[in-house]
């Protein structure tokens, strides 16, 4: 086992077996990008802070059941995407959208490298574009969160939605598709807007 920088799946192990020290360190390598995809889908700081420490609460509950097939970073995924899903359910007909909230000062977390959205905002229309994102239908926006700001590959993505690798693909080449049309309303044209990463 490496001490010095143990892998997921040894600091489960460990906390597993009782050692809430290795929990810790788990919340502290996966909360901020955690928080960021909530928020990403909830287009709220308090839901993205409130859900993700639902989250990480529901993931420590559960540890005794989780099985190490799964990686524990799609499992918490997992657990996030299911908690917006319920919450936004009890919000449906309420939804708001403040610009404010979606700027990204929020520090939600960004995807390294120049993906089609990153060459978008690039360009200071981020919240042009995370306004369109959070008009997608919900299952679009999940595969686009997932993708193109957490940098999941579309194998993470199907294990995490629990879909095969196609209807992940056609998800997010439709949401692009809308995303594209949305922005292109509103007067930004971009070619690079529909170039989802083939990971």
């Amino acid at each position: 086992m490496n001490g010095m920088n143990p892998t997921d799946e040894e600091l489960v192990a460990r906390a597993q077996d009782g050692d809430a020290s290795a929990f810790d360190v788990l919340v502290r390598r996966w909360e901020r990008k955690i928080r960021g995809a909530i928020y990403r889908i909830m287009r709220s700081d308090d839901d993205a802070l409130d859900l993700c420490q639902e989250t990480f609460l529901k993931a420590y509950r559960g540890l005794g059941s989780f099985k190490q097939e799964a990686r524990f970073s799609s499992w918490l995924y997992q657990i996030a995407l299911n908690l917006c899903r319920d919450r936004l359910r009890r919000k449906r007909g309420k939804t708001w959208v403040s610009l404010e909230d979606l700027d990204d000062a929020s520090g939600a977390p960004r995807n390294t490298g120049p993906s089609a959205l990153d060459l978008i905002e690039a360009r200071d229309l981020s919240r042009t574009v995370a306004v369109a994102v959070a008009a997608l239908p919900e299952d679009q926006r999940e595969v686009i969160v997932l993708k193109e700001y957490q940098g999941l590959t579309f194998l993470e993505i199907a294990e995490v939605l629990g879909l095969p690798m196609s209807t992940v693909k056609t998800r997010l080449y439709r949401g692009l598709g809308q995303l594209k049309d949305q922005l292109e309303r509103q007067g930004v044209r971009s070619a690079t807007v529909v170039r989802p990463q083939q990971a």
